[in-house]
């Protein structure tokens, strides 16, 4: 199976923004398993870990994360779906999907 990693071994499937999902960037926890995120499209998100991913997911600040944002709300309100290694986050960096949030970086 051939991995889109370009030579490097160590980071593998990198997950990429599909339809609605935007990357983030967790500005700080808000608590009851709740985070403010600030997102490529320039919005800044309370995002919650759905209760299926809430034991494979590991968030903390300064995170970037991948956010499928809610039907109603979306604007203000998502769910974290995705968190990148610090390698994955270079990927990203390298590919310019993280442009918007450099800043935070």
């Amino acid at each position: 199976m051939a991995d889109q990693d370009d030579g490097e071994q160590d980071i593998g499937r990198v997950k990429t923004p599909r339809g609605e999902q935007v990357l983030g960037i967790v500005l700080r926890k808000e608590g009851g398993g709740k985070y403010r995120v600030y997102c490529t499209d320039g919005n800044k998100r309370i995002c919650r870990i759905p209760g299926s991913k809430k034991r494979g997911l590991w968030v903390k600040r300064d995170s970037v994360v991948l956010i499928e944002p809610w039907d109603i709300q979306g604007d203000e309100k998502g769910d974290i779906v995705e968190s990148y290694s610090q390698a994955q986050t270079e990927w990203l960096e390298d590919r310019d999907y993280l442009d918007e949030i450099s800043e935070f970086l």
